[in-house]
């Protein structure tokens, strides 16, 4: 069925809605703050590295209980896997019933691991990203304005789908190893990443930890870019200006 496809989306969607205001808008008051209140128009790593880890380290809060729940939302998708007592009729009710048995931390499990992997992933994001639309405003000549918006928006797509997949083949292993930890049905099972990864390794090789990466690489250019384009139009209409 069509709705198999979806499942968990419910919280997938609403830990992105959530993710997305909250990142970008801590993304750049940070970045002001280190900037000193003056624009630059030089991408400064020093300035957009600990801006995007500190973006990350702070949505993985939001993250982290909505991805624990769409990962065991998809993963009771046969009898053969998940028998029909111990299936979740929604997301609230997989959210009540890991309270329920592994209590209030349980809906926490894999915050660590996915809080590296915001922290990391994102300096990298925004890095691409920024250096990248840098970089093209500067080689790009616009000799009208009617082609300005759409000059502007080829680059967002550019720019945010290129960092979109520098995020992710950098931190691809770690969210694989936040998957494990997560749909583990073993409440006492390693939390430890780097072990979990190790484990990986050494049964499936480097192949192991970057399951999933075709499916992932596609998706991550589009909707990335899709991100950064709404951004950058959000601001535009806003009248905030940026570097």
């Amino acid at each position: 069925m069509i709705k198999g496809l979806y499942r968990g989306a419910t919280s997938s969607f609403v830990g992105m809605a959530v993710e997305g205001s909250l990142f970008f808008g801590i993304y750049s008051q940070t970045k002001m703050y280190l900037q000193g209140g003056v624009q630059s128009g030089e991408p400064r790593p020093q300035v957009i590295i600990p801006s995007a880890a500190y973006s990350g380290a702070i949505i993985s809060f939001v993250l982290g209980p909505t991805e624990l729940i769409k990962c065991r939302m998809q993963i009771q998708g046969t009898d053969s896997l998940v028998p029909k007592s111990s299936r979740y009729s929604s997301p609230l009710d997989c959210a009540l019933k890991t309270v329920e048995t592994e209590g209030v931390k349980g809906i926490f499990r894999g915050g660590c691991t996915t809080l590296l992997r915001e922290s990391i992933g994102n300096a990298v994001f925004m890095s691409v990203y920024e250096y990248v639309r840098h970089q093209m405003h500067s080689n790009i000549k616009v000799s009208s304005s009617n082609y300005s918006n759409l000059v502007d928006i080829g680059i967002g797509i550019a720019a945010g789908g290129l960092g979109g997949v520098g995020f992710w083949l950098t931190v691809l292993p770690l969210d694989v190893a936040k998957t494990l930890i997560q749909t583990n049905p073993d409440k006492n099972c390693p939390r430890n990443p780097f072990r979990v990864l190790s484990s990986v390794y050494q049964r499936a090789g480097l192949k192991g930890c970057y399951a999933g990466l075709g499916p992932t690489i596609s998706r991550a250019f589009p909707a990335n870019a899709a991100t950064i384009v709404a951004w950058e139009l959000a601001l535009k209409m806003l009248s905030i200006r940026r570097d």
